[in-house]
């Protein structure tokens, strides 16, 4: 009995993956729930495990193919493995086969007998394209296809060609690598693009001093650890502030739809992790309603997620604000970049002692720079400032955040 492998749901406005690495090679035996296969999505990647025991039979998406949802990706057979047909039976098989002219010209599927990429499809429908070639198997229509003639359309219209890369000389392409862009790292490369050609992108920066939030935390992080079991870290204080923030500057938490501009009775914080495989951005739901305990489990469970690329398509939707910290990695300053739809994006940096001017004296103090990114088709310059400087005040003295003021 033979049992077919295929590709499972893969998350909200995910059609297609790719194939990235098969654990399995035909004739090898399998158990159930064993994996089988990995599939690398826009955002995550997706194991395979086996549905039955048995031995798997034939691989139908090699490496690198491109597979729609529910697409056949394997056959496993149930019980000992399949035996080879005699070659007689094949020959006989191929002679039956044969047409009754004796032709052995192979027979080519015909366009209704391949069925394209859901992506692609889509594609040539907006573009009104009919006539595109297929590189995938049987002929197959992929995205990159349909990509690619519109790209051909729209240099054949230009003036000029797109720039290419100068000719490299020989000894020094030989120390080059060139490797595939996986689709995670083409897919941010997208998105940021694209924010930056949507969005009217403007940052404005402050200052904060850290002292009171630095106190406060060794003071209670030991009775915090020990009461919680999660260790008492900066990103709970700045999601709070962020949070507070964001009730006084609601459009930092909104989004442009068309004409329309959508406001959030509720916060949903994207905390950016730079992973192995590129950046992402899990979200903790609600927020705005969870105490500092909460928020830092939430984060600390993600986070070991996102490192083991264990993260799902669910759990990295429907954020309204992101947080990043650069400062982990020892950035002073920088602009961070939108994370579309949203309108808003803090940056936070490294904990840097600086001289300070205080009450006329010069103190030695800890201080961060922080960078708020937003729209400004959305948030003007006086909310974004008083966004950021409401964010400062709540870290400069924490005690406001109990106090809700």
């Amino acid at each position: 009995m033979s049992t077919e492998v295929r590709v499972p749901t893969l998350g909200e406005s995910v059609t297609e993956a790719t194939v990235a690495t098969w654990f399995k090679k035909p004739g090898d035996a399998v158990a159930v729930d064993e994996m089988l296969c990995e599939l690398e999505t826009d955002k995550v990647t997706v194991e395979v495990p086996s549905p039955v025991a048995g031995t798997l039979s034939e691989i139908v998406a090699v490496e690198g193919d491109t597979v729609g949802v529910d697409a056949l990706l394997a056959q496993i057979s149930e019980g000992e493995a399949p035996a080879a047909p005699a070659p007689e039976a094949n020959a006989d098989a191929s002679a039956e086969a044969a047409p009754a002219g004796g032709s052995d010209k192979p027979v080519t599927p015909t366009a209704k007998d391949v069925k394209n990429a859901p992506s692609a499809n889509k594609l040539m429908e907006e573009n009104n394209l009919t006539d595109v070639q297929g590189t995938g198997k049987g002929g197959r229509v992929m995205k990159e296809d349909v990509l690619n003639a519109l790209s051909t359309s729209a240099q054949a219209a230009a003036p000029t060609a797109p720039a290419q890369r100068a000719p490299v000389p020989a000894d020094q392409a030989a120390r080059e690598e060139r490797v595939k862009m996986t689709r995670l790292r083409q897919t941010i490369a997208k998105r940021l693009k694209d924010s930056q050609n949507t969005a009217a992108m403007l940052t404005t920066y402050n200052e904060v001093d850290m002292t009171e939030v630095m106190a406060l935390r060794n003071e209670y992080k030991d009775l915090f650890l020990k009461k919680h079991g999660v260790k008492l870290g900066f990103m709970s204080f700045f999601t709070k502030a962020c949070c507070h923030a964001l009730k006084e500057v609601p459009e930092v938490n909104a989004e442009i739809d068309g004409t329309d501009i959508v406001y959030k009775s509720y916060v949903n914080i994207g905390i950016a992790a730079g992973t192995p495989t590129g950046l992402v951005v899990p979200v903790i739901n609600d927020a705005d309603a969870m105490s500092f305990a909460a928020i830092e489990k939430a984060i600390a469970e993600k986070g070991a997620k996102a490192r083991d690329g264990k993260l799902s398509m669910a759990e990295m939707q429907g954020g309204t604000f992101t947080i990043s910290n650069g400062g982990v990695y020892g950035s002073l300053m920088s602009s961070p970049i939108l994370n579309p739809p949203q309108s808003g994006i803090l940056g936070m940096h490294k904990i840097q002692e600086r001289p300070m001017a205080v009450n006329g004296e010069v103190v030695i103090r800890p201080m961060m720079y922080l960078a708020l990114s937003y729209d400004h088709r959305i948030v003007d310059g006086k909310g974004a400032v008083t966004f950021l400087v409401r964010v400062k005040e709540a870290l400069e003295d924490p005690r406001r955040l109990l106090m809700d003021l």
